[in-house]
C-alpha cells in the first residue's frame, strides 16, 4: 500500500490496475471487474473485490445500471463458490471517514474462514467502517 500511495495514482482505475494488482479478473461486466482481493482481511476464506470501471468515489457517481450489475456479480460469486453465508459491502467517499484505503468505489464480497460460527476456533471478519 505504501508503494501505491507514493505513486500518487488511483490503483483501481483500469489504466493503473495491472500495475498494482496481480490477481486475475474473474468476471467482467459493462461497469465492474470482479477479482480476488490481493490483501484479504483476516479470517476470510473468500474475499473478492468488484471494482467499478470508471473512477468514482461517491454513490451518486455510479451509473444507475451499475447497481443491478453489482448484485448480479455478487449472486454469481455466491453460486460459483457455493457460499452458504457471507456478506458484501461498499464504502464510499473520503477514506478518513469510511475506513477504507482506496477512494475508488469498489464492493467487497466476503466469506468467513469457517462455515460454522459455533466452531470454538471461529473468528469473525471485521469490515472497518469509519
Amino acid at each position: 500500500m505504501e508503494v501505491i500511495a507514493a505513486a500518487g495514482v488511483c490503483p483501481f482505475c483500469p489504466d493503473q490496475l495491472k500495475k498494482f494488482h496481480s490477481k486475475p479478473v474473474l468476471r467482467e461486466t459493462k461497469h465492474w471487474m470482479l477479482t480476488e482481493n490481493q490483501w484479504p482481511y483476516e479470517n476470510t476464506r473468500i474475499h473478492l473485490l468488484a471494482i467499478y470501471k470508471t473512477h468514482a468515489e461517491k454513490l451518486k457517481d455510479l451509473d444507475p445500471n451499475a447497481g443491478r450489475e453489482l448484485l448480479d456479480l455478487m449472486s454469481w460469486a455466491e453460486k460459483k463458490y457455493r457460499v452458504k453465508g457471507g456478506g458484501f459491502g461498499v464504502r464510499f467517499g473520503d477514506p478518513k471517514y469510511n475506513g477504507g484505503t482506496v477512494k475508488h468505489l469498489h464492493a467487497q464480497f466476503i466469506v468467513a474462514d469457517t462455515t460454522d460460527p459455533s466452531d470454538p476456533h471461529y473468528k469473525p471478519v471485521r469490515l472497518r467502517l469509519g
